[in-house]
């Protein structure tokens, strides 16, 4: 095996690479998640939760797990600290069956720890830090991703993907290389881009999954229709617009289709939406249709809620067809009875 973070030897042939279904790109991290944060002091420096756990969080690790549970060959390329955050990240990726031996390691940068603060009906706001802004480079380790099936970037307009340069390196590196690429989107915090940033880059992502309020951050829009128009204009080829519990909105230059959400007992919104991009990617991969994967991965980001931190609920595939049968069944039932 190779030691991670170091480069991969020279005798590694990209059929080797070719392999994984799917490499994720983008931020590491652990979260600090905090439930039923009670805002009145119980002392003059003591507060009181409901819970507090650390979760291994980031885009990029959110779908890597989920791809990897759903069956998919699964590689992450990411910078995390040599520290006890970062070894965490590992151990948990390894768990859920994630390649890591592409992850870059090192003694400068720490890992990010973000705090999170979740409410009863899982919606959650977070505070970042100063490790959060630590850009690495993807671009420059190109043999590492060159050869996926699909590209998953997790996130435009935050790092790694803040900097137009790094974004159509990577995704002209991606194409190059005939891969499908899916990029996730997320509002900006350090760094501030417009699409008109990305203008030249738009054109080369085949997935872009934003939820609403990215959508009308960066479009100007209103309508679910009309922010999905405004990006399919700006060249991208099919677009994604999560809509929380209102469902999901998929677009592109042929087809509109709408699915509403699934009733579960959410309790943690942290990573739906990674969980969601991971099971479309997966079900894309396996030759499914548009609808059938999107139905499989609103179930993804549906599971991924009813647990805390983002890759507690989702297990594999088989529990997403056993979850989307019951629900079949439900609506069958409620048909009938009508």
């Amino acid at each position: 095996m190779v030691r991670r973070g170091a480069a991969l030897p020279a005798d590694r042939e990209a059929k080797e690479l070719k392999e994984y279904d799917i490499i994720c790109i983008g931020t590491a991290l652990v979260d600090s998640i905090i439930k039923g944060f009670d805002p009145e002091p119980v002392s003059a420096t003591g507060y009181r939760a409901d819970s507090g756990s650390l979760n291994v969080g980031g885009e990029a690790v959110n779908a890597g797990m989920a791809a990897a549970k759903l069956g998919m060959k699964t590689g992450l390329l990411c910078s995390l600290g040599k520290d006890a955050a970062g070894d965490m990240i590992v151990s948990a990726l390894e768990r859920c069956g994630v390649d890591t031996e592409l992850i870059l390691r090192s003694e400068e940068h720490p890992t990010p720890v973000t705090t999170m603060f979740v409410r009863e009906d899982g919606t959650r706001r977070s505070i970042t830090n100063e490790a959060h802004r630590y850009n690495f480079h993807p671009e420059r380790y190109s043999e590492r991703f060159s050869g996926a099936r699909a590209l998953l970037l997790g996130s435009l307009f935050r790092a790694p993907f803040n900097d137009p340069e790094i974004v159509r390196s990577v995704l002209c590196t991606a194409k190059e290389a005939g891969a499908l690429v899916f990029a996730d989107t997320k509002l900006p915090n350090f760094r501030v881009l417009s699409l008109a940033d990305l203008a030249d880059s738009l054109p080369l992502i085949d997935y872009l999954t934003p939820n609403e309020d990215e959508a009308r951050y960066y479009s100007g829009k209103e309508e679910p229709e009309e922010m999905a128009d405004l990006f399919l204009e700006r060249g991208v080829k099919n677009v994604i617009i999560k809509l929380g519990a209102a469902g999901c909105l998929f677009k592109n230059a042929e087809t509109t289709i709408r699915l509403p959400a699934f009733s579960v007992r959410a309790v943690d919104a942290t990573g739906a939406g990674d969980n969601l991009i991971a099971g479309f990617a997966a079900e894309i991969l396996r030759g499914a249709g548009v609808r059938e994967a999107l139905l499989f991965a609103n179930a993804c980001g549906a599971i991924c809620t009813t647990a805390i931190g983002a890759g507690s609920a989702l297990k594999d595939a088989a529990q997403v067809r056993a979850f989307l049968e019951r629900e079949k069944a439900g609506t069958e039932t409620e048909k009938k009875t009508d």
